[in-house]
């Protein structure tokens, strides 16, 4: 859970909403969903709470998921498990559960 305000989903504006779904088109199909893994390990550490402590400045979500979501682009030569695995030990060296 984030500390700041956020805007769910249901609350978005046309900016918001506009920019979540720009961003959402950038990244490989199988990254639409949470790893079951994940949400059974720490239910309320969820991607929705990484994209939501964004939502108060839509330009800045956009450009900064939007950059992650180009370097997932499958014409690139890492797999999906190789991204997990360089996230994994990036949250580690950064002592974060993301």
């Amino acid at each position: 859970m984030t500390w700041i305000r956020t805007i769910p989903s249901s609350q978005a504006d046309q900016s918001l909403r506009s920019a979540l779904t720009e961003m959402r088109k950038l990244y490989p199909p199988e990254y639409g969903t949470e790893a079951p893994a994940v949400r059974a390990a720490a239910p309320a550490a969820t991607a929705q709470n990484i994209t939501g402590s964004h939502t108060l400045i839509p330009e800045a979500l956009y450009h900064a998921f939007s950059t992650y979501g180009a370097l997932l682009s499958p014409d690139l030569p890492l797999s999906r498990r190789q991204h997990e695995l360089i996230a994994t030990v990036v949250s580690v060296l950064n002592e974060c559960f993301y």
